[in-house]
């Protein structure tokens, strides 16, 4: 007889309790760029507060480290545009008119091509979370990490049916992922202090109580590592992506 699965056991997990099988899981980390974290980068051109990106770089990677010691699939979103930008689609796209990247590039020529494209420091992950060479990365080029992507086969190839979530930003890319996710009958688990807001308190407030009250379950990073019994950061070499 083989070996019973690993249960993840989150008794204070809200609105209630989770019991996953380790195996059924994956932990997506969701745009932990430089664009997002890192000064000079593009939140930081736009004006986001930057104060938090030591601390969740910190609560990301004992996540991913827990997510890691539980045998967990790990696999890293990675948002942003090709060198031509031709993922975008032009003025004919939402994207376009939405995307405070692609706003900002046109107001400031100097930035053209800098902001969250493909070749560019800006775009590449955080070298405080290179992943392993086991572990998965999705580029995306809209809020959805789903969007045009191969994320959900990918999961399915691995039998995930659990994700835990985390990174940036709360109310946009990591809570369209959560949303999206749900409706393609995945359970999700939002880790809370491990996922940072883009705008004012209010929308992290915001997209917690969506997540608790309608599309998830919400827990500290602190309980996934007890689940899970880890909270080291190992660093490792940076496998190759995969395009959508």
């Amino acid at each position: 007889m083989g070996n019973a699965p690993r249960i993840l056991s989150l008794p204070g997990a809200r609105p209630g309790a989770i019991d996953w099988r380790a195996d059924e899981t994956a932990l997506v980390v969701v745009d932990m760029q430089n664009g997002f974290l890192k000064p000079g980068g593009y939140f930081d051109q736009v004006g986001y507060d930057l104060a938090h990106a030591p601390g969740t770089i910190a609560r990301v990677c004992r996540t991913v480290a827990a997510a890691r010691a539980a045998g967990l699939t790990v696999v890293y979103i990675q948002s942003g545009f090709d060198a031509k930008h031709l993922v975008v689609g032009g003025a004919s796209a939402p994207v376009w008119h939405k995307s405070e990247a692609q706003v900002l590039m046109r107001e400031r020529p100097e930035l053209a091509g800098r902001l969250i494209t493909d070749g560019t420091w800006d775009y590449e992950l955080i070298e405080e979370l290179a992943p392993a060479d086991d572990e998965l990365v999705v580029r995306k080029s809209r809020y959805s990490a789903f969007a045009g992507t191969p994320l959900d086969q990918v999961l399915r190839a691995r039998r995930v049916r659990n994700l835990v979530l985390c990174g940036v930003a709360a109310n946009v890319c990591v809570e369209s992922t959560l949303r999206e996710a749900y409706h393609r009958e995945y359970f999700c688990l939002l880790i809370e202090d491990a996922t940072h807001h883009a705008g004012p308190p209010f929308l992290r407030e915001a997209t917690l109580w969506n997540v608790e009250r309608f599309f998830g379950w919400v827990a500290p990073v602190a309980q996934f590592e007890a689940a899970a019994g880890s909270s080291s950061c190992p660093i490792a070499p940076q496998p190759a992506a995969i395009d959508g």
